[in-house]
């Protein structure tokens, strides 16, 4: 396998399937990595495939705990107060190496393993069905002794226990339920999971913004169809929150979006919710940064 790997996204719909072979996992409010066992470190990798391991150093140290050759998709978490915080887990992905250690004694990470990419003696198993990785993954995780940080997601094909997570552990920072074919094989890039949230939002990357870097007043995303729209007015909260991010954004430049709003465009690695319902018009609704 090359770096990085393309990994495989989900869908939303609106309500959770039903059906034959049908596998059903609690989708945790994290930040998704890629942990590659190489011969002589652990590296992570981001959903957009950055290297990211400088800010997961405890992970990367747990997984050293694998043997070479070993590939896995899953999400760094972390918790406080006894729930996933998505905000702390944000807060450590767009961290500095030194800020990021900080934040890891104050609250460790954990990794949520959900499959498996690359086995040490099998190789590439993205060709094998769904069903097939996870025994291959929980026989890792045991024949290793792993236990956290590292733990595989629950997974079931109740879909009743599956309703019983997606309506009892939302306070517990469960964001919802992605279900897999279990005769499915890992398709990088396709959208061949579906999953149900509690709010009908889309995941967006951030393109540019408008306003100084300090107090931007909106976001520019590209939605879905390839537009760029502009965001409502940020909230104080959610402006200073983006404003830190935004002292990565590199290559900054002058812009517009199809209706002629203009913006400041720049590089950087941010992606926004969006309410679904108002991807059509011009202005969208920026629910949180993920």
């Amino acid at each position: 396998m090359d770096w990085p790997v393309t990994v495989a996204l989900a869908q939303a719909v609106p309500t959770l399937p039903e059906g034959k072979d049908l596998h059903y996992e609690p989708k945790l409010d994290g930040h998704r990595l890629v942990m590659w066992r190489t011969q002589d470190s652990v590296r992570l990798q981001t959903r957009s495939g950055r290297d990211v391991t400088a800010v997961w150093m405890d992970l990367a140290l747990a997984g050293m705990q694998f043997p070479p050759g070993v590939v896995l998709d899953g999400e760094g978490v972390v918790y406080v107060d006894g729930r996933v915080d998505f905000s702390a887990a944000q807060s450590r992905a767009n961290s500095s190496p030194a800020r990021a250690r900080q934040l890891a004694e104050l609250h460790p990470a954990h990794y949520a393993v959900f499959d498996l990419l690359h086995h040490h003696e099998h190789g590439d198993v993205r060709g094998w069905a769904y069903t097939r990785r996870r025994a291959l993954l929980e026989h890792l995780l045991e024949g290793y002794g792993m236990g956290p940080p590292i733990q595989a997601v629950p997974t079931t094909m109740d879909v009743a226990l599956a309703r019983t997570w997606y309506e009892a552990l939302r306070g517990q920072g469960i964001e919802g339920v992605v279900v897999k074919v279990g005769s499915a094989t890992y398709r990088g890039g396709s959208r061949q999971w579906k999953k149900v949230r509690h709010a009908e939002t889309v995941d967006v990357p951030v393109v540019g913004y408008t306003g100084p870097t300090a107090r931007p007043r909106h976001l520019a995303v590209r939605l879905p169809d390839g537009r760029v729209a502009l965001s409502q007015t940020l909230t104080a909260p959610l402006a200073a929150h983006v404003a830190q991010l935004l002292t990565n954004a590199s290559s900054p430049r002058r812009a517009r979006t199809r209706g002629g709003d203009a913006y400041t465009a720049m590089d950087v690695d941010i992606l926004v919710e969006v309410l679904a319902g108002t991807t059509r018009h011009a202005v969208v609704t920026v629910t949180r940064v993920k």
